[in-house]
């Protein structure tokens, strides 16, 4: 007779890491989610041939836990090239990595952006994210992004508003910088020795490999949770219930919170939007990121996907996505305009040619990560006798921190269940 399951509510990466782990220690699970597939936030939708990803997303190949869990070559990486264009005082100026591309030092240490000694205070920076250890940069003292770049780093504000800001702002969404120093430690060290990479078929390639050792009795999607009658029973939206042996919460923070009655405290979102465009011919030819580094417009970056994996989008076609940081604007009747006003600045009347495939609007896009967020983790998946959670928000707000938390929750979970044979 079959055991009970371990019920993971929550098909994301943390969930399907964790449901993964489980199996291998041949664990019965039963994931069940909301939606109508896996992945959680990180989804692809097929559009009139395009690939669309639901926000602008990278798999950065340097992530540890991704290392161990992922197989790289099955999702057929292709890659941004390191570094990226800043449109600046109306032109476009490359800021490379000239450690990983010599070719472009000179003219990379002569683009206007900073002064020599910025270049000299950033090799600094790079030689010691890559040679200190993760835990190393981690006990460093905490201060916002900003504050540790201006008076830590000591570089000029010049470089900071032009090309730490829009490169960060895109990543932490949020314009400030005011996110932990020890987190943009942690990705500084993970961009200078990885990829941004997109796989071929889109990011939802990540979360289905994922959940390919899933049969198809242990995934139930389009299953809302309703409550958790006792760490043992769950009662669906339909008013079923289901026994099991343990549950573990593999929902984002607010869902997580109802789920427990505000056991689990939600943390703050960042939000962003993302417009996808099909255009006859890409604006430039380069797998770069294009930084807004002037910060005025709503557009703070821009890709050309098509550039960096041409499985995006249809021969003959590119797709250009541009992304807008933020809750602020969100709700602008007048955004989209405002938008393609900005993009016809930067690359003339080609835009007009450009037409709007699809927009999203993500109000809950990563958790919000200040200084000191750390302290305020408990660093335990367990919330008691039966019940776990996972989840970005309980490490760090990436695909790192999302795998991770739910690799740890499986652990927990295995160990309980050992302790009690």
């Amino acid at each position: 007779m079959k055991s009970k399951p371990v019920i993971v509510i929550g098909a994301g990466l943390s969930g399907l890491c964790c449901a993964r782990i489980l199996l291998q220690h041949n664990i019965d699970v039963l994931v069940l989610d909301a939606q109508d597939d896996v992945g959680g936030r990180v989804r692809t939708d097929h559009v009139d041939g395009f690939l669309l990803d639901r926000g602008f997303q990278v798999l950065q190949t340097a992530y540890p836990e991704a290392n161990a869990q992922l197989d790289y070559d099955s999702l057929r990486l292709h890659s941004f090239d390191p570094g990226a264009l800043i449109r600046t005082q109306g032109r476009m100026v490359e800021m490379s990595d000239p450690w990983r591309k010599p070719s472009k030092l000179l003219s990379t240490a002569f683009n206007g952006i900073g002064t020599f000694r910025d270049r000299l205070k950033l090799a600094k920076l790079r030689w010691y994210v890559t040679h200190a250890s993760i835990d190393a940069l981690w006990r460093e003292p905490e201060s916002t992004t900003h504050e540790y770049l201006r008076r830590t780093c000591g570089l000029s504000n010049d470089i900071i508003n032009r090309f730490f800001r829009p490169w960060f702002s895109g990543v932490f969404l949020e314009k400030d910088l005011s996110t932990s120093s020890g987190f943009f430690r942690f990705l500084f060290r993970i961009f200078a020795l990885g990829d941004a990479s997109l796989p071929e078929q889109g990011m939802s390639a990540i979360p289905r490999q994922l959940a390919a050792e899933l049969t198809p009795d242990m995934l139930r999607l389009s299953t809302p949770v309703d409550s958790l009658v006792d760490r043992h029973h769950v009662r669906l939206r339909n008013g079923e219930s289901i026994d099991c042996r343990a549950i573990v919460l593999a929902v984002e923070g607010r869902e997580a919170s109802r789920l427990t009655s505000g056991t689990i405290h939600s943390p703050e979102f960042r939000a962003t939007t993302c417009f996808y465009f099909a255009a006859p011919q890409a604006p430039f030819g380069e797998p770069l990121l294009v930084l807004n580094g002037d910060n005025e417009g709503p557009v703070n970056n821009l890709c050309v996907v098509s550039n960096v994996a041409k499985s995006y989008a249809p021969a003959g076609q590119a797709l250009i996505s541009a992304s807008v940081v933020g809750k602020e604007l969100m709700d602008s009747s007048d955004l989209s305009n405002t938008v393609r006003q900005q993009l016809r600045q930067w690359f003339g009347s080609q835009v007009d040619a450009w037409s709007l495939l699809r927009r999203y609007d993500i109000p809950i896009a990563l958790p919000a990560q200040q200084a000191g967020f750390r302290d305020s983790l408990s660093g335990q998946s367990r919330l008691g006798d039966g019940l776990y959670y996972c989840g970005d928000y309980c490490e760090t707000a990436s695909i790192q921190g999302a795998m991770v938390s739910g690799r740890k929750a499986a652990e927990s979970v295995i160990a309980d269940l050992a302790s009690q044979r």
